[in-house]
């Protein structure tokens, strides 16, 4: 008997040290989500303060949310606070429910990868006989391209019309990429094709009802429930979207659902969620799921549209889910990925206040005055703005040179390339602008240097070969 009672009493102590180490190792790891959610608020609230983020944001690790906040407002008029319920248009990332759509009827037995679209009787012309389904989910189809510059259809019978139009391929399937919705258009009409069922129908049916994305809709109008609108710097809202239909706009919490979902395999398996995070054709440009980073098991994907942009970061060897959702396009790129450092240990700086936004403004109405500001600034406030990134001065010059204002452009990339003197980009840059200006010696000349500061993977070489048969004429 008193053995008996000496193995109960060990058996308790095991399990009372069992449960004392389990429990400090719940705390110990309940504080390091603190400390991870305290900065992360650091970071984001000085973002926010500094004018570079309006918006949503969620990081979840090991499948649990630690930080979660909006920032902000829900339109230019800003008498309306962003909230966890507010639905955005997160632009590409949506292009990930038609291909998801894709392998759920793949799995099904329904469609194969390497079908030619042909099969589908879309009133294609003949290059459909040789683009597959394979090559759309990956572009590298080749279609014809339903977006040329400003011509961009507002409809689908629009869109139509112009792949019904076209009798040749851009390129042969399978040997080059190019991102465009004509691919995205296609999947979704033989997702319609083979279901019987309108895009939004099948997807609702069998993405957004078993995952309980109860706050998102198909190109919800001006004025829905909780739809956000997007603005500018100057507090202009932008326009309308006209486009082809099937966009879905979510909240954050439906997004993390979705990206959960994939995760878990709870909507296609393993190996077709594989399929769509690798791209055969091209590995470095990414697929229908964004760009996957193989070693580091990353995958991540960003949208765009008009002044929303939205990235997330899906961790899969560290188990961290990153999301922001943005409708005043700003610096979620640049968020994502110090917040990713931040969770990984690695060194991250607070971003600093954007030079670009400062002088922006004065750089379309006084281009000298806007240099004037620069310096001023770089003199009583260096360590506040961000002038050790080319990318401000550089963006400035893009905008310039998209309003057709090539003078006050070519300043700006001056500007840049003196403060920059090693950075090939730039002077690729300002060979552009001197090309646009039609100053085709100065362009050459600025092409030339940055093939000498080491080149800009192709496109400097392109250009000068382009200038010099144009000055041969």
């Amino acid at each position: 008997m008193k053995e008996l009672h000496l193995i109960l009493l060990l058996l308790l102590s095991i399990s009372t040290f069992a449960q004392t180490v389990n429990d400090l190792n719940n705390r110990n790891k309940s504080k390091k989500e603190s400390v991870y959610a305290n900065q992360i608020d650091s970071v984001m609230a000085k973002s926010y303060e500094r004018g570079l983020f309006n918006g949503n944001v969620l990081i979840a690790k090991n499948n649990k949310i630690i930080y979660q906040k909006s920032f902000g407002f829900t339109d230019e008029t800003k008498q309306t606070l962003l909230n966890k319920r507010s639905i955005f248009n997160i632009g590409s990332i949506a292009k990930e429910f038609n291909a998801v759509s894709i392998m759920i009827l793949v799995e099904r037995g329904l469609l194969d990868l390497d079908d030619p679209i042909s099969k589908f009787n879309l009133g294609l012309p003949k290059w459909a006989e040789k683009v597959t389904i394979r090559h759309l989910i990956n572009y590298a189809s080749g279609i014809p391209r339903i977006e040329n510059g400003l011509i961009v259809p507002k409809n689908d019978e629009e869109a139509w019309k112009i792949l019904r139009s076209n009798d040749s391929l851009l390129f042969e399937p399978g040997t080059s990429y190019r991102y465009d919705n004509g691919n995205v258009f296609l999947q979704r009409r033989i997702i319609e094709k083979v279901t019987g069922m309108s895009f939004e129908e099948f997807v609702s049916k069998n993405i957004i009802k078993p995952l309980k994305m109860t706050n998102s809709v198909f190109d919800p109008k001006s004025g829905y429930k909780n739809r956000t609108s997007c603005y500018d710097m100057d507090n202009v809202r932008c326009p309308e979207m006209q486009f082809i239909s099937g966009w879905l706009w979510v909240d954050i919490d439906d997004l993390y659902k979705w990206i959960e979902a994939l995760n878990s395999n709870r909507l296609i398996s393993k190996e077709s969620f594989q399929t769509l995070l690798n791209n055969p054709y091209a590995k470095d440009e990414g697929g229908s799921l964004g760009r996957y980073f193989e070693k580091e098991e990353l995958q991540r994907h960003n949208g765009v549209s008009y002044k929303f942009e939205s990235i997330f970061l899906n961790d899969l060897k560290n188990n961290i889910t990153i999301i922001l959702v943005s409708n005043n396009i700003n610096r979620v790129w640049d968020l994502g990925h110090i917040i990713h450092n931040l969770m990984l240990g690695k060194e991250y700086k607070i971003p600093k206040k954007s030079v670009y936004q400062a002088i922006r403004k004065e750089a379309v109405n006084d281009v000298n005055k806007a240099i004037e500001t620069y310096y001023l600034l770089k003199k009583n406030s260096k360590n506040e703005y961000s002038f050790e990134n080319p990318g401000e001065l550089n963006k400035l010059g893009y905008e310039l040179l998209r309003l057709g204002k090539s003078h006050e452009s070519i300043t700006i990339f001056k500007l840049a390339t003196n403060e920059f003197p090693k950075d090939a980009n730039l002077f690729d840059s300002l060979g552009e602008a001197y090309f646009t200006n039609k100053q085709y010696d100065l362009a050459l000349e600025n092409y030339k240097k940055a093939i000498g500061l080491g080149g800009t993977n192709g496109n400097a070489e392109k250009m000068v070969e382009k200038i010099e048969k144009e000055i041969e004429k």
